[in-house]
């Protein structure tokens, strides 16, 4: 049995450190767990490593992992997993409780693709099953091939589906959020180059098309050509219909409103890296310092940044993932995106066009609000984005978060 579950460069003392759902997710405690979930089908774990972790301010987490079991009959075989705590645990999760320090942590947890928030997700990664099942709903993909796009346990999937007629999306969410997303793509849509609908399922799939244009990000990660120009972005937003306006707001905070979020980002990562919380408590102080600006509120896109955007011949012809798009303000639109190319210079081999797109559009932005308004915001986007290297268990987080952090103070003083 091998295991590798404390989040990669975790010494023990900042381990020590986290909340007992952390400790037992991420802790060896995880193997006992998984080993009495999975002792009725008679497998055995071989291996368990941690591939994601999402962890809320109130101390609940969720936490994926790649495992190598041993089948019933001795044969090999891999699987994904997945763990919650807390307020996360869904209906239909099998229930266990682990112990941390004398505290007694419920765990629910699933193996894929049974996730029990998301009843859809087995048909909806079955090849066959897709293909018996689209055609039914008016999309052609009797030869589909099928392709995990994305994965939030408990949350949300994305499925891409290609066949020789074309390429759709699956997007699998809980069933009473699929009729409510549907509206969201055709209130949008009116205005805006929103994929539509084309078909939905009661157990929360919505059917996508695929549009046309290239992944802004990949434009990025190149010389530049085809790129759009701040004003083509803008007129996309522009493009966003007033009836926008009157969609409910997907949680407590408008959309984009990173800084009314930026207290439990930095929770989470007080809780994931408790020696950054004296910088966290200073920089959450400078940005409730900030007179945060009156301004008008417009149809938003609220979590615009790059591979939401598809581009053809410097012309916005996709805007994607609209979960949360609705009544907001453009600056917190303009700040989402500036910030993650601002940790997209990091991330890029060769950050040159990302560099050079970002100030063109930092100085183009200049004057449209007072400066402290956008760079506070700009800051507490990358705030946010700090959670990201442990989120999703990249080697050396701890330097990257701290990395990220430094962004965040950067761009509060304009640095």
């Amino acid at each position: 049995m091998t295991t590798s579950l404390l989040a990669p460069a975790a010494s023990p003392a900042l381990a020590a450190g986290w909340p007992p759902s952390l400790q037992l997710l991420l802790g060896e405690a995880a193997v006992d767990l998984w080993s009495a979930a999975l002792a009725p089908t008679g497998a055995g774990l071989r291996s368990l490593r941690a591939t994601s972790v999402t962890l809320q301010p109130d101390g609940a987490a969720i936490v994926q992992y790649a495992a190598s079991l041993v089948t019933a009959d001795g044969r090999p075989a891999r699987d994904t997993l997945a763990a919650t705590t807390g307020s996360r645990i869904p209906d239909g999760a099998a229930v266990l409780a682990g112990d941390v320090s004398g505290t007694t942590v419920e765990v629910g947890l699933w193996r894929w693709p049974h996730d029990p928030a998301l009843p859809a997700l087995a048909w909806a990664t079955s090849a066959a099953a897709v293909r018996a099942r689209l055609p039914g709903l008016g999309v052609p993909a009797e030869d589909a091939r099928l392709r995990l796009r994305a994965y939030r346990p408990g949350r949300r999937a994305v499925v891409e589906v290609t066949s020789a007629r074309g390429t759709w999306y699956l997007k699998v969410v809980r069933p009473r959020a699929a009729a409510p997303l549907a509206e969201r793509h055709a209130v949008l849509g009116s205005g805006a180059p929103v994929p539509p609908v084309l078909a939905g399922t009661p157990d929360g799939v919505l059917v996508l098309p695929g549009l046309p244009g290239t992944p802004m990000r990949a434009l990025l990660a190149g010389d530049g050509a085809g790129l759009p120009d701040l004003a083509a972005v803008d007129a996309v937003l522009d493009a966003l219909p007033a009836a926008a306006l009157d969609l409910p707001a997907p949680g407590r905070h408008a959309p984009g409103d990173a800084l009314g979020r930026a207290r439990g980002h930095a929770a989470v990562l007080g809780m994931v890296a408790p020696h950054l919380r004296p910088r966290l408590d200073r920089l959450c102080a400078a940005l409730e310092g900030v007179d945060p600006g009156r301004h008008e509120r417009v149809p938003v896109h609220g979590d615009l940044y790059e591979a939401q955007l598809l581009v053809t011949d410097g012309a916005v012809t996709g805007l994607l993932d609209v979960d949360t798009a609705g009544a907001g303000h453009r600056v917190d639109d303009w700040a989402t995106l500036l910030a993650h190319l601002a940790v997209l210079e990091q991330l890029l081999p060769d950050p040159a066009t990302v560099i050079r797109t970002r100030a063109a559009w930092t100085a183009e932005l200049a004057g449209r609000w007072p400066d402290d308004a956008l760079r506070a915001r700009v800051a507490a986007v990358l705030l946010g984005l700090a959670t990201g290297p442990f989120r999703v268990q990249q080697a050396g987080w701890p330097a990257r978060t701290e990395a990220r952090l430094a962004l965040a103070e950067a761009a509060l003083t304009g640095g």
